[in-house]
């Protein structure tokens, strides 16, 4: 007797299932997430070419040892940011807000690998092939060896997968696509983790690569259960402010390359072009002899960047004043606001304090503490600090200044773009070579760093 369906409810926040319906999920702690699904029992399939290749467990000696081989797009900060191009094989996720630009980023990517290396499939839930097209004319794409195909049932995807045999695959969205041995609704936990482990065993099984577009929820993660960025090989997030032309491209999981690499594209009317200099765009508008500006020496993976930290501090007309805070953390500010007031001395709990990463760059390293302090202190005592300073460099509670890594790395693209004189870490300067170009004071405390800077 063939067995009944069985209902069950799962959070479609993290994936955790239950019998009955819950309020609160009991393992991410999420309201009002649960969601009715019929689990059936999977049907017995036969052999299929995207399954894994080793049936069988083979000695690690014995393992043929595969090459640094990849697939370069031409892309540069493209392939940048995959660690130097794309691994044949390789699953990659690929999320970002809607209309930021991920559709576009990956037909010029599907361009590029017809063109180089042959057959590109591209799976489409979203749009029809005429809509791919009108971009792809837009975009001026041309390649002999790309296929479009509007589907959303898994199956018939692997059918013409079989059949076409690509040489990369790119499914846009995986959101959209659903298993017809599933009941549940394209998009829910159950569709998207089976969705996601039939393309990982896909890609490994016929090494090719696949890139899935995801959605990503009000927070800015990716939709669907967490697993799902622990099946893919790569996570990259596509970030940008709507009325900015920049965009960034950040890998926030890569296990053939370096976290948190980061790639810098404008958005033009001919698509997506790189930016191979982020730290002159960055600073091209930088206001010269205004206080609350500092320019910080940041890492973004392996790629250092100089970009403009400003600060505002006013006096507040309510009692308490306010934290606002673009680019930095808000509560890392808050810290820094109350080492400042303990260690220095200043008073700015009645003022309000605005801080702002120009550029709509995001940075969470701790290197940018002593850029935030050197911009809050410059607004608070209207000094304007030297334009061709820069300041890197941990602050702890106490008032110190911690090392940070890559401080040579830093010191070159400093010396690149003009600047002259550097305020860092005492503690960096051990073992590192002079350089006539530069002027380096090294700083063991916040008031050393304050004492050189004003």
């Amino acid at each position: 007797m063939p067995a009944k369906d069985r209902t069950i409810y799962a959070c479609q926040n993290c994936g955790h299932q239950a019998r009955k319906w819950l309020g609160k999920c009991p393992d991410c702690g999420e309201w009002n997430t649960f969601a009715e699904e019929r689990a059936r029992p999977k049907e017995g399939a036969g052999a299929s070419r995207t399954q894994l290749r080793a049936s069988r467990p083979v000695l690690f000696s014995e393992i043929e040892a595969q090459s640094d081989h990849r697939e370069v797009t031409g892309i540069e900060e493209f392939d940048r940011v995959l660690g130097g191009g794309i691994v044949p094989g390789s699953l990659v996720l690929v999320g970002g807000d809607p209309g930021i630009g991920k559709s576009t980023l990956l037909a010029q990517v599907s361009d590029r690998l017809a063109s180089l290396y042959g057959k590109v499939l591209y799976v489409s839930g979203e749009e029809s092939e005429r809509q791919i097209k009108l971009r792809g004319e837009r975009l001026k794409l041309n390649p002999d060896g790309l296929y479009l195909l509007a589907e959303t049932s898994l199956e018939r995807i692997f059918d013409e997968i079989d059949r076409l045999a690509p040489q990369a695959i790119i499914i846009d969205s995986i959101q959209t696509v659903f298993s017809e041995k599933i009941e549940s609704a394209p998009g829910s936990v159950s569709q998207v983790r089976e969705v996601a482990g039939r393309f990982l065993m896909l890609a490994k099984g016929l090494t090719v690569p696949v890139f899935l577009i995801g959605h990503v929820t009000k927070e800015g993660t990716i939709a669907g259960p967490k697993a799902l960025e622990h099946i893919v090989d790569t996570v990259l997030y596509f970030e940008g402010e709507r009325h900015h032309h920049h965009r960034i491209l950040r890998a926030a999981k890569n296990r053939f390359g370096a976290v948190n690499e980061l790639g810098i594209f404008e958005m033009t009317g001919a698509g997506l072009v790189g930016v191979p200099n982020p730290s002159e765009i960055f600073l091209s508008e930088r206001p010269v002899g205004a206080s609350g500006s500092a320019v910080i020496a940041a890492m973004e993976g392996t790629r250092p960047m100089l970009v403009e930290m400003q600060a505002l501090v006013n006096s507040a007309k309510f009692g308490a004043g306010r934290r606002t805070t673009q680019g930095v953390e808000l509560n890392r500010v808050a810290l820094l606001v109350a080492m400042l007031e303990k260690r220095i001395g200043f008073h700015l709990s009645g003022d309000d304090i605005f801080v702002n990463l120009v550029g709509g760059i995001t940075l969470d390293e701790p290197a940018v503490d002593l850029g935030i302090v050197a911009a809050i202190t410059s607004s608070f005592r209207n000094i304007p600090i030297d334009a061709r300073t820069i300041v890197f460099g941990e602050v702890g509670l106490a008032g110190e200044v911690r090392a940070s890594s890559h401080a040579a790395i830093r010191l070159r693209e400093a010396a690149r773009m003009g600047f002259r004189r550097i305020v860092m870490p005492q503690n960096n300067l051990s073992g590192m070579e002079p350089d006539d170009r530069l002027e380096i004071i090294g700083v063991r405390s916040v008031v050393d760093a304050l004492d050189a800077l004003f």
